[in-house]
């Protein structure tokens, strides 16, 4: 069995200090569960932060893998590669867009959207059209541009001067966009969801707004799906449940089931605006990923089963929230989300429920300071939900 105070001393003295991790080494993960170095068993509800649609180590992923680490693992983009090709299609055949570009995650695919936007804007809006709306707390990436695009000041602290080209609003304020706008606007980039903003929701009508304002402004409508795309809201891609589509999506996480891919998908028009040479990325769509992404989308769209279930499931995990929240009003100030991205607002700092409930064999995630974030694989049970909500009650009683 691994030394585990060993692992964790090697941690600290050769990794850089850019997370607060726990004392967990995971070594081993089947379906909702992971196993720790020194074999204790704990129940998933981070899933990766929304990566492992299908549950750890599905199946027909790692055969996927496995067949194609043995055909090959890599080759540069300056030549066809036949898994990204199929790729692709699936991804166009399910959503609006009509081209796909690769790269290795959503702060990737956030810049590739960024770059395309002023691209485009500059050869069919304006030579001085290059600002981006986006919204108050949202999160687009750590790369400079996405994080410059991200309305949150505290990340930004210490990397300034950000990257220019970015007025923020408030989010679910339509009119705030309207007034927004200037001469420079390209478009508007939303996270349909913001997740690391705590999962909060849109209005059922904000988003079909912005379409409007950005159609009638002759603006570029972005919509980062790395957190909310693959089906982690009960539809494919979230832009679905609001009767309206970008010109230009973001993806990652969930896509390849935990290797590194992002995607940027976009209309025919928009993405006529690349050309070669114009943006690029080495290990981008490579076969091995793309591989893993193909059969993680098959899986899931092969009989409508991973769709049914994350909208039940979503369902009944929000049902026994709220019941938590009808037992503890002084702790829970609100329950919500969609599909099996659900955020459970505390009235207090949430850091030590997280750390009571790894305690109890649970992994949670704590983000926007307050808010319990439930990112579980699309494949997870009533039986997972309901010991996730007994292991809550029981911390719960105890901060009371």
């Amino acid at each position: 069995m691994m030394d585990v105070k060993k692992a964790l001393e090697d941690s600290d003295n050769y990794l850089m200090n850019t997370y607060n991790r726990f004392p967990l080494v995971l070594r081993k993960g089947r379906g909702m569960k992971v196993w720790s170095a020194d074999g204790k068993e704990y129940l998933d509800f981070v899933g990766g932060i929304a990566v492992n649609v299908l549950g750890h180590c599905h199946p027909k992923v790692v055969v996927a893998i496995q067949k194609q680490a043995q055909r090959l693992i890599h080759v540069s983009n300056y030549y066809h590669i036949e898994p990204q090709i199929n790729l692709a299609k699936v991804l166009v055949e399910h959503s609006f867009a009509d081209k796909v570009f690769f790269c290795n995650s959503g702060a990737e695919a956030n810049e590739a959207a960024i770059k395309l936007v002023r691209k485009y804007a500059k050869e069919n809006i304006g030579t001085e059209r290059f600002e981006i709306i986006t919204a108050d707390n949202s999160f687009h990436g750590r790369t400079l541009a996405a994080l410059s695009a991200s309305g949150q000041v505290k990340l930004q602290k210490g990397f300034e001067p950000m990257v220019p080209g970015f007025r923020y609003v408030p989010f679910n304020d339509a009119d705030a966009i309207k007034k927004a706008i200037t001469s420079k606007t390209a478009a508007v980039m939303l996270e349909p969801i913001q997740g690391e903003g705590g999962v909060r929701l849109p209005e059922e009508d904000y988003l079909s707004k912005v379409r409007k304002i950005c159609s009638m402004n002759n603006l570029l409508l972005v919509f980062d799906e790395v957190q909310t795309g693959i089906g982690r809201t009960g539809k494919l891609f979230a832009y679905e449940h609001y009767g309206i589509t970008p010109d230009i999506m973001t993806l990652a996480k969930g896509l390849g089931s935990g290797v590194p891919i992002g995607a940027m998908l976009a209309t025919g028009e928009v993405s006529s605006a690349f050309k070669p040479a114009d943006h690029g990325s080495t290990f981008g769509g490579n076969p091995l990923v793309c591989a893993a992404g193909l059969a993680t989308l098959n899986a899931i769209l092969e009989d409508g089963f991973v769709l049914d279930q994350c909208r039940r499931m979503g369902e009944y995990l929000i049902q026994k929230l709220n019941a938590l929240k009808e037992d503890f009003p002084s702790i829970i100030a609100e329950i919500r989300g969609r599909g099996l991205l659900v955020g459970m607002e505390l009235t207090k700092e949430c850091g030590a429920a997280v750390k009571a409930c790894i305690e109890r064999g649970v992994l949670i995630n704590c983000t926007a300071g307050n808010v319990l974030r439930f990112m579980p694989p699309l494949t997870v049970q009533k039986k997972d939900i309901d010991h996730l909500a007994t292991v809550l009650e029981d911390v719960f009683e105890r901060m009371s």
